[in-house]
């Protein structure tokens, strides 16, 4: 087999890929199990009108839902995992197609019970609240009393969760369309053609080869702008949808209702996004540099990423980044280090592209199974690595909570989840950094780690902020248009990128690529999280075992805490601007660093 061409799923090395069997050993004990939860599902009408008769009855109700809860996770995750796999793949969508059907109908039946547990009058749920036989759920009941206000009546209940089946249409038409329809072809290199892909993108863009780079980009968002209305038709679609949702609710904006759950104030993102633009002069001063760096006329959109150092050229196999990530996050101690040691080399992770295979790296966690990682990893990007600790953390903070919470409130928020991953690539920057050998690779990784805060700090932000506008824009009566959509995402890039950049007229299509804005307002929880994680790696490595537990405490919080006080457990205070304006300022330093390490 060519080894540049993207292997098939079957001929992927089964060593490398998942094993899913504490889910589900095969997809014939999947189908099973889906036929038990139809099953199961048919109870749920029974118990209809005796929530409030008594605290065991309500007990009695939860317990049931905590069961029926677990096995629609492991479903749920199964089916999910499967399609990753290969998103073309029909057997694995049919799965995928007929869970979401199944739990849009459990969820129908049980819509009733949201409403009925507000109905209970609050002195009633007051003396229900310490009834030994809560316990489990006291948490869980006090989180869902904050809905009050925004839960409808039974018949409007039952007629939204009968709809909800429908919300994922634009997010499932955009992967289909962007990982399985569009064909980018491939990039004539020196070593012969290479395919371009989602997953290669990152290693074109890096490419020290400028016309190598030009023409990856200037292919790849061809492909784009071949398919720009459908793509911005499918955008303005899920932004409806965001904005109907929170009306229905009675929420002032969308983004409002997506706050809501995390109890997050407004104020924290309208902060980030202020400290980041006060901050913007230490990123334009990095295009400056890179630019110079390059020794370019111009810097292009397609420049961004490429090193600015002849950083040495390695090869990083899959067990010595396994070695790099467990030697960097010695200082959390040998049960994490071994856990996620042996989760690695073992099939915690589907590691490498194959055709079909969903694009990026994610972790995704769940009671009964593994915190399962997929990555798309190459051995010649040390980005690859860094993503390999960030998934890490991920799946250690899954690791943590399910083995310290039960399950009814065992799941952290997103707002958590990017503290625990950015934490792990701070310690993986800080261990390279002292120990690599040279001069070359000191600035390299410098060089990187700038990267990775800016991608994170300020990319991030900048999506923040396109996707605050564009629901503001909604919300306010104003049709998105596609024309509208890339305007709209071209003054940020202007504002972002600063003087030095000259935009392609394709550039701002990369607003309608992000597979993140099919999730609103998730992207601001990557800044927020580097953010808290810098901090709280400093506050680590410079203190000592008290510290630690702080920060393990955090790890263990499931969802037993709202994320803002969690994050304070752990020692970070995010209604402050101090941890965002001290994150710029560790992006300064570097870039103070990179200045002087650069003729």
């Amino acid at each position: 087999m060519d080894e540049h061409r993207i292997p098939l799923r079957s001929e992927v090395n089964r060593q490398d890929t998942w094993d899913l069997s504490k889910l589900y050993p095969n997809d014939g004990d999947w189908k099973k199990g889906l036929e038990a939860y139809e099953k199961i599902a048919e109870r749920i009408p029974g118990f209809q009108g005796t929530l409030g008769k008594s605290a065991e009855a309500l007990a009695d109700y939860l317990d049931f839902v905590r069961d029926f809860n677990i096995l629609e996770e492991r479903l749920g995750v199964y089916a999910e995992l499967r399609q990753t796999e290969d998103e073309g793949d029909a057997a694995a969508r049919t799965m995928t197609g007929r869970f979401m059907m199944a739990a849009a109908k459990a969820q129908a039946a049980g819509s009733w019970a949201v409403p009925e547990i507000q109905a209970i009058p609050d002195e009633t749920m007051e003396v229900f609240l310490v009834h030994p036989r809560l316990g489990e759920y006291t948490i869980y009941l006090k989180k869902l009393l904050r809905y009050k206000p925004h839960v409808l009546s039974d018949r409007e209940e039952r007629l939204l969760a009968l709809h909800a089946e429908g919300e994922n249409i634009a997010a499932d038409a955009f992967s289909v369309l962007t990982n399985v329809d569009m064909d980018f072809g491939s990039i004539d290199t020196p070593q012969g053609k290479r395919p371009l892909s989602h997953s290669t993108w990152s290693v074109f863009m890096e490419n020290p080869d400028r016309d190598i780079r030009r023409r990856a980009y200037e292919a790849f968002y061809h492909c784009f702008n071949s398919h720009k209305t459908t793509l911005g038709a499918l955008y303005a679609g899920q932004v409806k949808q965001d904005v109907i949702r929170a009306r229905i609710r009675g929420y002032p904006s969308a983004r409002a209702a997506a706050l809501f759950p995390d109890q997050v104030p407004e104020g924290v993102y309208d902060n980030l996004v202020a400290v980041v633009n006060q901050n913007l002069a230490p990123l334009h001063r990095y295009y400056a540099l890179r630019k110079r760096a390059l020794k370019l006329d111009t810097l292009r959109h397609y420049d961004v990423y490429a090193p600015i150092t002849a950083a040495p050229a390695r090869k990083t196999s899959w067990d010595e980044a396994v070695d790099m990530v467990t030697s960097a996050l010695a200082p959390l101690g040998p049960e994490y280090t071994g856990v996620l040691a042996a989760g690695l080399r073992g099939r915690w992770a589907d590691r490498y592209e194959n055709k079909g295979k969903r694009s990026g790296a994610f972790s995704s966690g769940s009671y009964t199974g593994e915190p399962y990682i997929l990555m798309n990893y190459k051995e010649d990007s040390i980005r690859d690595v860094f993503t390999l600790a960030h998934e890490g953390g991920h799946s250690m903070h899954s690791w943590y909570s399910a083995r310290s919470n039960p399950f009814i409130h065992y799941g952290y928020t997103i707002f958590e989840a990017e503290v625990a991953s950015t934490f792990n690539e701070e310690l993986l920057f800080r261990y390279l950094k002292s120990h690599g050998t040279g001069e070359e690779f000191k600035t390299s990784i410098i060089n990187h780690r700038a990267d990775d805060i800016l991608s994170t700090l300020y990319r991030q932000t900048m999506f923040a902020e396109f996707e605050a506008r564009t629901h503001e824009l909604e919300e306010g009566g104003v049709p998105l248009t596609t024309e509208l959509l890339r305007e709209e995402y071209r003054k940020l890039q202007k504002t972002y990128f600063g003087p030095e950049m000259v935009l392609e007229e394709t550039s701002d299509l990369e607003g309608l690529r992000i597979p993140h804005f099919y999730r609103a307002f998730y992207v601001y929880k990557y800044a927020t999280g580097i953010s808290a994680a810098l901090a709280l790696a400093e506050r680590v490595l410079s203190g000592g075992v008290r510290e630690r537990d702080d920060y393990f405490a955090f790890l263990k919080s499931g969802g037993s805490r709202f994320p803002m006080e969690s994050l304070k457990v752990a020692g970070v205070d995010m209604s402050s601007p101090a941890p965002v304006e001290a994150a710029c300022g560790a992006f300064g330093r570097l870039v103070e660093e990179l200045e002087g390490l650069i003729p």
